[in-house]
């Protein structure tokens, strides 16, 4: 927690992006892009919530299918230095949740997304009540992450439906 402001800091997740991640340009595989932001977004779960997806889908029976994600492109990604990829909590709707994603080397913005996933009850992807202890969670992480998202559309938080 930050003493200045009583705020967390937001959730970074580095990744080593190494040749393989590279297309014949020498730069990341666009592909690799939005899986790097995914596995920024797992481990955000992890942080938050306790749980990674899988345990969460196979353990408590929330699954979390993506139903839209987004991803604008600013600079390359090379294997020269680790990609900090910075999530934040957007929106925490009833039944989705909204997450920022900025992925960043050496200080220079490389790309921005945002994505949406549905809570769902696994394995038969159904509305229903998602379990307490994991809103109770979500919501902390939003009271957290107030500030507005400087993205490219600049979203503000809100608790309404992502």
């Amino acid at each position: 927690m930050d003493a200045a402001s009583g705020a967390n800091p937001p959730f970074v997740h580095f990744v080593r992006v190494g040749w393989g991640d590279c297309d014949p340009a020498r730069i990341a595989f666009t592909g690799r892009l939005a899986a790097f932001a995914l596995e920024a977004i797992d481990a955000w779960w992890e942080h938050v919530v306790g749980a990674d997806w899988y345990r969460m889908n196979i353990d408590r029976g929330v699954g979390t299918p993506f139903v839209h994600m987004t991803l604008d492109f600013r600079s390359p990604v090379t294997p020269r230095h680790r990609l900090a990829c910075e999530v934040r909590l957007l929106r925490l709707g009833a039944s989705s949740v909204r997450l920022g994603v900025r992925g960043r080397q050496d200080g220079r913005l490389c790309f921005e997304g945002q994505f949406v996933q549905a809570l769902l009850r696994a394995p038969d992807y159904i509305k229903f009540e998602v379990p307490e202890d994991v809103l109770a969670k979500l919501r902390s992480a939003v009271v957290a992450g107030e500030s507005r998202w400087e993205g490219p559309d600049k979203i503000a938080l809100d608790r309404g439906p992502a």
